[in-house]
């Protein structure tokens, strides 16, 4: 199971961490943290040191009551990042958090390698024709409406089967306007009650009939914290132990907050199978 990044093939059959660099004011766990250059590169040259083989950029927060921001800001945050981090980690594999067409083409023209998209192409009608004329690796996230209203649309008949669904709707789409390498993110969080967040990683496992790479993005949600009565900085050990479930459920790809630990997990799970 394998990917094109910028020609190099990585092989997903075992399973990598994409480590999260915001460079936004208000994303719910690091926001505002990275504003320099030099913290950037001193969290981006932390994650890579620790193992990532990705490391996924956003412009613009996708949780509940984020502030609007332009495309022409989003573009105005991301591109200066991605030659920031290029030109010290020139081998370095930059994933673009973004739902916006204009921004995945003006991100992949300056050195991304991938782009991750909330909607799956739904929230930007250009989005799949872009991606595919990039030739760039697509991640495509289950989400119903947009990050505003996520939450009016929790109601399923069958949750693991509809979501199933909606992908091979997706990827049937996406296939038939030439995207090559696309990667499936069940979207914990994302119109989903804390209960079917549960159901969900429960039934990760069914997921692999699409027979392509699974990522799972739990990395100190509010499906922790809130069970646990806590909050996202004490989110750790819960994210470390539900990526123990979803490594073990069939996951590809980790993308988390926390490199080091997701590496740890990946290499004590890997010695079961």
């Amino acid at each position: 199971m394998t990917i094109n990044c910028k020609g190099d093939l990585i092989d997903l059959s075992h399973p990598k961490v994409m480590g999260i660099l915001n460079v936004t004011p208000d994303s719910f766990f690091d926001g505002g943290k990275y504003k320099s250059d030099a913290e950037i590169l001193e969290k981006a040259n932390r994650m890579l040191s620790e193992g990532a083989t990705f490391i996924d950029l956003g412009g613009y927060s996708s949780r509940p009551g984020a502030e609007f921001v332009s495309e022409e800001d989003e573009i105005k945050r991301l591109v200066p990042t991605i030659e920031t981090l290029l030109k010290e980690f020139p081998d370095v594999l930059l994933s673009i958090d973004t739902f916006r067409s204009n921004v995945a083409k003006a991100c992949v023209e300056n050195g991304a390698a991938i782009i991750n998209d909330i909607s799956a192409g739904l929230l930007d009608p250009e989005m799949l024709k872009t991606v595919a004329e990039l030739q760039v690796p697509y991640i495509m996230m289950h989400m119903r409406g947009e990050p505003k209203t996520m939450q009016q649309f929790t109601e399923y008949d069958d949750l693991v089967k509809d979501i199933l669904f909606y992908f091979s709707v997706r990827i049937s789409e996406a296939r038939r306007l030439g995207i090559n390498d696309i990667v499936i993110d069940p979207g914990f969080g994302f119109s989903k009650t804390l209960a079917q967040n549960y159901e969900l990683l429960h039934g990760l496992e069914h997921f692999r009939i699409a027979e392509l790479p699974i990522l799972v993005g739990i990395s100190r949600k509010s499906m922790i914290y809130k069970l646990l009565e806590s909050k996202a900085e004490e989110a750790l050990n819960g994210t470390t132990v539900l990526n123990t479930i979803a490594l073990s459920k069939g996951a590809n790809i980790l993308r988390v907050h926390d490199v080091k630990e997701a590496m740890e997990c990946i290499r004590l799970v890997g010695q079961l199978s």
